[in-house]
């Protein structure tokens, strides 16, 4: 099965940026123009897919907080999640906003030039996928997952969470009953199968 199929026209990128508020980096709009994936998201028109997938951040993060976690930069936890909610919602207005390109992979569009990296992003369990879209394309659908991902750059919010794996869950770590939890998560970020009757994250 092809993995690719044509591209768009200038024109459709243009109402697309438009119609969702986004600037897209040079090189996704030269990948676009060029071809697209065959399963992904389509630009064309309004799609009902692209717009959950721009909450999708702000979804998951919320989810992860009102189930224990916190990132240490926001300051002390509120007590309640209306609070949570809304320095979430300001944290995710400073941050670039992510681009959704194939399932819950996404590209930062800022700074909006060429050889941003592409994460996959699944709330605090944010990772790398690609150094940059060119990179996260060999990666995804040509299956050359060989290499170590190597960031060109520092994306805020976004390469502190990667980065920050352990931060991000220091606050949910502290209770006792979640603590198996964690390191099976870990274990499964590392390629390690969980011990049999371990809780799974």
């Amino acid at each position: 099965m092809d993995r690719w199929t044509k591209g768009y026209s200038q024109e459709d990128l243009d109402r697309a940026q438009e119609r969702y508020g986004l600037i897209f980096p040079p090189d996704l709009i030269a990948l676009l123009r060029d071809r697209q994936p065959a399963c992904g998201y389509d630009w064309s028109t309004e799609s009902p897919a692209i717009r959950k997938m721009l909450q999708w951040p702000f979804d998951l993060l919320q989810f992860d907080v009102e189930n224990g976690f916190w990132w240490p930069d926001w300051g002390e936890r509120p007590d309640t999640a209306e609070a949570r909610g809304e320095i979430l919602r300001e944290a995710l207005a400073r941050a670039p906003q992510l681009i959704p390109i194939y399932a819950h992979r996404f590209l930062p569009g800022t700074p909006c030039e060429s050889g941003n990296p592409v994460f996959s992003m699944y709330g605090f369990d944010t990772i790398y996928y690609g150094s940059d879209l060119a990179d996260y394309c060999e990666r995804e659908f040509d299956g050359n997952r060989a290499a170590d991902i190597r960031p060109r750059r520092h994306i805020a919010f976004w390469s502190d969470i990667v980065d920050g794996f352990d931060q991000a869950y220091a606050f949910y770590a502290q209770r006792e009953e979640n603590r198996a939890a964690i390191e099976a998560l870990r274990d499964r970020l590392r390629g390690t199968p969980p011990e049999q009757g371990s809780p799974q994250p």
